[in-house]
């Protein structure tokens, strides 16, 4: 796929102007309304032997507890098959114009984070598949997710295609506002939850402003000491992780003597090489603890599969824990259908587009590679498993606020596609009208079928016997 050349230093050399007869020329080429298509479908992979593929790689023993998550419902399915949307959205009208992509950017991966200053933001949080692609396939994944789960929660065609046309509309005029605005004043935005509370209670009156304020609470409760308290016991004087398999083994539980040591040699190489990738005043800070213990955990549909571990540190005391998350980082699935990455190791690839697409960071962030026990170079990114997070419950939203959330799940891409991509051609594509967002909701609605389609076809697999779907042992 060609794209335009938008990097930061070709944009800098053009002017406003010539930006925006940038995006307005792209509506002869593409034109808005063409949004609507799904694209061909001849010679379309099969879905299910691309979820193959994936698997391929992956933990084996893991592998059929990812099926069994994904045949529960077209929602989880959807969750699961970046790659098989990736394949499809390849296929659809495409304006040429590249931002820093997400690459899964449905309803569930929006939710609230904590910033370095511990103000609570609402943020994208998902980045295994990043990297620079058209700015439109995002949006159209986000669409997607909000019509599957609203048909899932039993919502009608036409509340469905208000939930849409509100999400992408608030895309497309935030991305306008941003427009206007200057590139520190873009660099700057975020969305704070007290913004995030006001508009909840302007769309939804004020018990929509609680659901915002009990859900900060819950995050604020999700943090580091509690997931201590949570996920570790004492044992013999020292904190361990508790088993709860197969989402959480520890290690002394995973294996066995010499393969035991030898994979805990492993982790803690990675966790002194990956500090390498951080600032020196966070390595300094991250130099204060000690390893203490570690355990394979399971996360995520999509991510079932991939290799996972928590590493338990302590610092000062038992009241001073961090628990970093060390997550194997593979090809994004974008990579076949935009441009090889950049970056020669993966977990690099989702840190430095984490940090282009979020307004805040963690700032334990950062990624290395290993060898594995097995003799195989895998790389991996680093960062901690809960500070501060909450997450939405699309399955007890009704249509209004499925509606408000979409709301502010658009905006919040629109301010990450600001940062990296040419945020006036874009915005001068399209433009003031709701074109683009009537189209995107046709789009969503189709590609709604289809993943009820592909999740049927996969249910068909493991009823055959053609991949097998169970928890794990």
């Amino acid at each position: 796929m060609k794209l335009v050349d938008d990097s930061p230093g070709r944009v800098a050399s053009r002017t406003p102007d010539e930006r925006a007869r940038l995006g307005r020329e792209a509506r002869r080429r593409v034109p808005r309304s063409s949004h609507a298509a799904l694209g061909p479908t001849a010679g379309r992979p099969d879905p299910v032997a691309l979820i193959e593929a994936q698997s391929a790689s992956r933990a084996q023993d893991l592998v059929p507890l990812r099926y069994a998550r994904m045949t529960e419902s077209p929602f989880r399915f959807y969750r699961g098959a970046a790659a098989v949307m990736a394949e499809d959205l390849a296929r659809t009208p495409s304006t040429g114009l590249a931002v820093q992509l997400c690459g899964d950017a449905h309803l569930l991966n929006f939710r609230l984070l904590a910033s370095p200053e511990r103000r609570l933001v609402f943020d994208i949080n998902d980045f295994d598949e990043t990297l620079p692609g058209p700015w439109e396939w995002d949006v159209k994944r986000l669409a997607a997710s909000l019509v599957i789960a609203g048909r899932e929660n039993g919502f009608g065609e036409r509340e469905r295609a208000a939930v849409v046309r509100t999400a992408v509309g608030s895309y497309r005029n935030r991305l306008r506002h941003f427009a206007g605005l200057g590139n520190l004043d873009v660099w700057y935005a975020h969305g704070d939850v007290e913004d995030i509370a006001a508009l909840a209670a302007d769309k939804l009156g004020p018990s929509g402003a609680g659901v915002i304020t009990h859900a900060a609470s819950k995050a604020r409760g999700r943090d580091n000491l509690a997931a201590f308290e949570k996920l570790t016991e004492r044992v013999d004087g020292e904190r361990r992780f508790v088993a709860d398999p197969p989402l959480l083994v520890p290690l002394a539980d995973f294996v066995r003597g010499a393969e035991r040591d030898g994979i805990e040699h492993l982790l803690r190489t990675l966790v002194a090489g990956y500090a390498r990738s951080l600032p020196t005043d966070r390595r300094h800070l991250l130099r204060q603890y000690r390893v203490v213990d570690m355990a394979r955990k399971v996360v995520g549909v999509g991510s079932v599969g991939t290799r996972c571990w928590v590493i338990l540190l302590l610092g000062r005391d038992e009241r001073d824990p961090l628990i970093l998350q060390a997550k194997e980082a593979d090809r994004s699935v974008l990579e076949e259908h935009t441009a090889e990455s950049r970056y020669d190791n993966q977990g690099h690839r989702v840190v430095a587009g984490q940090r282009l697409m979020q307004a805040v960071g963690d700032i334990f962030l950062g990624w290395d590679r290993i060898t594995g026990f097995d003799g195989v170079l895998r790389d991996f990114y680093v960062r901690q498993l809960h500070d501060w997070k909450g997450i939405a419950q699309p399955d007890s939203m009704e249509p209004r606020g499925l509606r408000a959330f979409g709301e502010i799940c658009g905006a919040t891409l629109a301010r990450a596609h600001a940062r990296s991509g040419d945020r006036i051609a874009i915005a001068a594509y399209l433009g003031g009208g709701e074109v683009f967002d009537r189209a995107v909701a046709e789009f969503a609605e189709l590609y709604a079928d289809r993943t009820e389609e592909d999740h049927a076809a996969l249910r068909e697999a493991v009823r055959t016997g053609r991949v097998r779907a169970a928890e794990a042992a």
